[in-house]
C-alpha cells in the first residue's frame, strides 16, 4: 500500500518506520527540512530505542523517504495518516492549527487531481474535531467537493521509550469511521499488528484516546497519593502496592500504578486540560478530573520542598526528560523543579544522557531556545562531573543512569529519590 505520513514527530516517525518495515511504500512529510533530511539519511530525529536502526533499514531498502511537500506526499500515495501535534493553548484549549494546515495541503492536491483517497487522523483531538475542522478544510467550498474522499480516525496507543513494541502489539487497533471501505483499508494496513481490530464511530474513537490518557493520569496521581499516605503512616509502599496489584479482577492492570514522581510529557497534561476546558465550555463540572493536575503539581512542589529542606545549595539532578529513555522535555516535571530550585538560589547541575542539547531538534529544541535557554549550561557530560558538584542528588528516574550514579556516590551526599524506586529498599 502507498502511504503518506504527515508530521514526522514521535508518532509520525514510529508509524512511518513500522509501516515501511511491514512492506508498505511510505512517504514521510514534515515542514522541518532537517527532520526530512535525517529520515532520508536513515537517522532518527528523536531518541527512541531501536528507531534509528529501523529507519536505516527501511530507508536503505527504499520503502521510506521523506519530503517537505504535502502535495508530493499526497500525489504519491493512496492513503494519508495525519500525525501532527495538537498542543495546548494557554487556557488549555486544544490547538488544531497544524491539522488545518496539513488538511489545506491535502485538500488542495486532491481538488487538483480528484481520485479515491483516504485521510486518517492519528493525532489526538477532542470529539467533533474531525467533523468540524478536518473534513470542512479538506473539502473546501462546496459540500459535494471530493465525493471519493474517505475520512477516518485512528488513535495511537504507544508509549515513548517502548513505541516500536507498542506499535506491533497495542491493546487494540481502533478505527473510527462510518465507512466500511475505511475499515477494510486499515485492516490491510495493520495486517501484521497483533491486536483486536475495533471499528467505532468517529466521535467515539476521538473520545477513547482521551478516556485512556485521562485514566492513565488518574492512576499515576492515585498511586502517588497512596505513596504519600504510606510514607506518612509508616507502611511499606512496595509491599502495599504489590498486594494491591494482585487483584487482577477489579484493579484491571498494573500499568501506571507504581508510586513515583509527577507525570508530564506531550499527552497527559494537555489532554487533561483540553478535556476540562471542553467541560467548562459545556458548563459541566468535573470535580475529580479537574483535581488531577493540581495534585500532580503538588508532587513537584513537594519535591522542591524536600530539596530545600536539606539546606544545601549544590544540587545534582539525575534525569531531565519527562520519562527515562526519551529526550522529550515538553511539560517535564523535572524542568519545572529545576527552574524552581534555581529561582530559590540553588546551584544546579543535570545529567541526562538521552538529552543532548547539541543534537536536539523540532519542538524540544524550540522549547529550550525559547523557554529555558540556560539549561544547556547546566548539563553535565559525565557522571563524575555531576558527582563532583553535588551535595544533594535528586533522582528523577529509576534507570541504569541513576543506579550507576548512586553506586558511585560519596557517603556525605544526600539522596532524594523522587522516583521512589532507584534507592534499594532495606
Amino acid at each position: 500500500m502507498r502511504v503518506s505520513i504527515l508530521g514526522l514527530g514521535y508518532v509520525g516517525c514510529v508509524t512511518a518506520a513500522c509501516l515501511a518495515k511491514a512492506g508498505h511504500q511510505v512517504i514521510g512529510v514534515d515542514i522541518n527540512p532537517d527532520k526530512a533530511a535525517m529520515v532520508n539519511g536513515g537517522t532518527s530525529p528523536l531518541v527512541e530505542p531501536g528507531l534509528g536502526e529501523l529507519l536505516a533499514e527501511v530507508t536503505g531498502a527504499g520503502r521510506l523517504r521523506a519530503t517537505t511537500s504535502t502535495e508530493e506526499g499526497v500525489a504519491g500515495s493512496d492513503l494519508a495518516l495525519i500525525c501532527v501535534g495538537t498542543p495546548s493553548r494557554d487556557n488549555g484549549q486544544l490547538d488544531v492549527d497544524a491539522i488545518r494546515r496539513v488538511a489545506e495541503g491535502i485538500g488542495h492536491q486532491l481538488r487538483q487531481h480528484s481520485r479515491p483517497y483516504t485521510v486518517v487522523l492519528r493525532s489526538t483531538v477532542l470529539p467533533g474535531t474531525t467533523e468540524s475542522v478536518l473534513v470542512p478544510v479538506l473539502r473546501g467550498t462546496g459540500a459535494s467537493a471530493l465525493p471519493d474522499l474517505t475520512v477516518a480516525v485512528n488513535p495511537e496507543f504507544m508509549r515513548e521509550g517502548s513505541s516500536l513494541r507498542d506499535f506491533g502489539q497495542p491493546p487494540l487497533t481502533l478505527v473510527g469511521s462510518d465507512s466500511p471501505h475505511a475499515g477494510t483499508l486499515l485492516r490491510k494496513l495493520y495486517a501484521q499488528v497483533d491486536a483486536p481490530f475495533v471499528q467505532t464511530s468517529i466521535r467515539s474513537a476521538e473520545m477513547v484516546k482521551y478516556v485512556s490518557n485521562t485514566f492513565h493520569a488518574l492512576k499515576i496521581t492515585f498511586a502517588n497519593e497512596i505513596g504519600d499516605l504510606c510514607e506518612a503512616l509508616g507502611a511499606d509502599i512496595g509491599e502495599v502496592m504489590r498486594v494491591f496489584l494482585m487483584d487482577r479482577k477489579l484493579n484491571i492492570s498494573e500499568a501506571y500504578l507504581r508510586p513515583g514522581f509527577a507525570f508530564g510529557g506531550s499527552c497527559l497534561p494537555k489532554d487533561l486540560r483540553a478535556l476540562t476546558h471542553a467541560a467548562r465550555v459545556a458548563d459541566l463540572a468535573l470535580p475529580l478530573l479537574s483535581q488531577i493536575l493540581p495534585s500532580n503539581d503538588r508532587q513537584i512542589q513537594q519535591g522542591v520542598s524536600r530539596v530545600l529542606a536539606t539546606r544545601r545549595r549544590r544540587i545534582g539532578v539525575l534525569g531531565l526528560a519527562f520519562k527515562p529513555g526519551t529526550d522529550d522535555l515538553r511539560e517535564s516535571p523535572m524542568v519545572l523543579l529545576v527552574e524552581t530550585l534555581i529561582g530559590k538560589g540553588c546551584d544546579v547541575r543535570i545529567l541526562d544522557r538521552s538529552v543532548s542539547i547539541a543534537r536536539l531538534g523540532g519542538a524540544n529544541r524550540r522549547f529550550i531556545e525559547e523557554e529555558i535557554p540556560h539549561i544547556a549550561s547546566l548539563m553535565c557530560e559525565t557522571r563524575d562531573a555531576l558527582l563532583a558538584h553535588a551535595e544533594v542528588l535528586v533522582v528523577a528516574h529509576s534507570d541504569e543512569q541513576a543506579r550507576q550514579a548512586l553506586a558511585a556516590a560519596r557517603p556525605d551526599q544526600l539522596v532524594i529519590d523522587l522516583s521512589r524506586g532507584a534507592v534499594p529498599r532495606p
